[in-house]
């Protein structure tokens, strides 16, 4: 299970939310092995007096955070890490450089989902990745 948050100016998100959405869902199932039809994503559109960041960033700086359950690796991880600047260079045109990532991980009973903790779901997918 992966929820996404993409924290960027509302012009960005804009401009980018369809080719974001493709670029950060893309590297979790090629890096993840996660199933094509999971896809949780949400896009906070935020005013300019909202978003404050260094100046030596762009008007096209964005946040992703990345919830998901632990178990995967560290060799895992960073590559879904390149894999995602990767995939937003590619796709939008967004330098590495204005992209910001960080990834939280909880232990699956940590989670609800479908009206069970999510240790005692039947996954169509691995973890241990």
């Amino acid at each position: 299970m992966s929820q996404i948050k993409i924290y960027a100016s509302a012009e960005t998100i804009d401009l980018h939310r369809q080719s974001l959405s493709d670029a950060i869902h893309r590297a979790l199932v090629e890096q993840l092995q996660y199933p094509t039809n999971k896809k949780f994503q949400r896009f906070i559109r935020l005013n300019r007096q909202d978003f404050i960041y260094p100046p030596d960033r762009s008007a096209s700086y964005l946040i992703i955070e990345i919830s998901m359950f632990s178990g995967r690796s560290k060799l895992t991880k960073k590559a879904l890490i390149q894999s995602i600047f990767n995939n937003i260079k590619i796709l939008c045109g967004i330098n590495p450089f204005d992209v910001e990532i960080t990834i939280f991980e909880t232990p699956q009973e940590n989670w609800g989902i479908r009206g069970q903790n999510a240790d005692e779901l039947m996954l169509d997918y691995k973890v241990d990745v």
